[in-house]
């Protein structure tokens, strides 16, 4: 059976079985099953009969994955086996995003060393329909929606992802409560996370858009960057376009580049790194990591805009903070949420907010 797999019989025989049972069930993934027996990680029938949660539709996924461990390997090791095909770097997103745990307690290091015997068990994220695992509901009523994204989520579905995006597991969620739909008003990066705003009605969407044109709404994010920040506070101005290789860069070139203007102030200062407080005033694509980026300071983990250390494990940027006014009423709403425990080191113990 491959390394680590003396394999009797009766192991093999249930192995088949199980794999049998998941290809009758519609289960595209029994070659996942097979990288794991091969690899030595499974092993017992334990493991392939732990696949649940099986969604009604015809993208028939697991909920969760479980698997006792047969050698010593890292952490990091035995997930590339349990979750073939996936990158180390969404491997140590699911570490970061507490979607692994070992003998049933969560852990976050892909470094940590696991023994034979031990349970690992890896959640999938917003597989399943009405499923919301890691999104926060702050609020709804029948005109708006409004949410903690997770880092790693797309907002919205592209053309390359269509179903694990944030924008398809609410109108899931809206749906499955025999609600209508939900309509997209604004976005954050995927690898950004933070609170994030959606309609429930064309209606609502019109006058949360036509808010965000006239600059009523108010952002506010985190951001830790790269290097020490002399100045307090201080306002970038440009006009950012999307280059050649998609970026946003800042251009004197009137007719491609569109005003943007973000605020900054210091939270914090450490020898190496700087915590900010970032306010939008506009909301252009990759605004505050490109006016950051040019600014000297790199938000920590954003290779893409120069960035070189990566001491969260993610993109430092977490928009804490919205604050709008109700599509319908007119009545002031503000949101905001506590830092994830990555930021935590890096921000003032209470950081006062302007």
């Amino acid at each position: 059976m491959g390394r680590g797999h003396a394999g009797s019989l009766e192991q093999s025989t249930q192995a088949l079985q199980h794999v049998g049972q998941l290809y009758r069930r519609g289960l595209d993934r029994t070659r996942d099953v097979w990288a794991g027996l091969r690899s030595g990680f499974y092993t017992s029938e334990q493991n392939l009969g732990a696949f649940r949660g099986f969604d009604q539709d015809s993208h028939l996924q697991p909920e969760q994955v479980r698997s006792v461990l047969s050698r010593t390997s890292s952490l990091l090791e035995a997930l590339q086996s349990i979750v073939p095909g996936a990158s180390n770097r969404t491997l140590r997103q699911m570490l970061r995003q507490e979607r692994v745990r070992v003998n049933g307690a969560a852990c976050r290091l892909p470094g940590e060393t696991v023994q034979p015997g031990d349970v690992v068990e890896v959640s999938e994220r917003a597989r399943r329909i009405g499923q919301l695992a890691g999104i926060d509901i702050l609020f709804e009523d029948d005109h708006i929606l409004v949410v903690r994204k997770p880092v790693g989520l797309l907002s919205v579905s592209t053309a390359h992802e269509k179903e694990r995006t944030l924008s398809a597991c609410l109108r899931a969620y809206v749906r499955a409560k025999g609600r209508r739909d939900i309509f997209v008003v604004h976005r954050l990066d995927k690898f950004a996370s933070g609170i994030l705003v959606f309609a429930r009605t064309e209606a609502a969407r019109e006058k949360l858009r036509a808010s965000f044109r006239r600059h009523d709404v108010q952002r506010k994010y985190w951001a830790i960057v790269e290097d020490y920040v002399a100045t307090d506070a201080g306002t970038i101005r440009s006009r950012l376009a999307e280059d050649r290789s998609l970026r946003m860069r800042s251009t004197t070139d009137v007719t491609r580049g569109k005003p943007a203007v973000t605020h900054f102030r210091v939270l914090r200062r450490l020898s190496n790194l700087t915590a900010l407080e970032v306010t939008l005033e506009t909301g252009r694509k990759n605004q505050i990591r490109a006016h950051l980026s040019e600014m000297g300071h790199p938000i920590v983990g954003d290779r893409a805009y120069g960035s070189t250390v990566d001491p969260l494990g993610r993109l430092g940027l977490h928009a804490f903070s919205l604050g709008f006014r109700h599509p319908m009423d007119g009545s002031p709403m503000t949101f905001s949420t506590s830092p994830p425990p990555e930021f935590a080191p890096y921000l003032p113990e209470e950081p006062k907010f302007s």
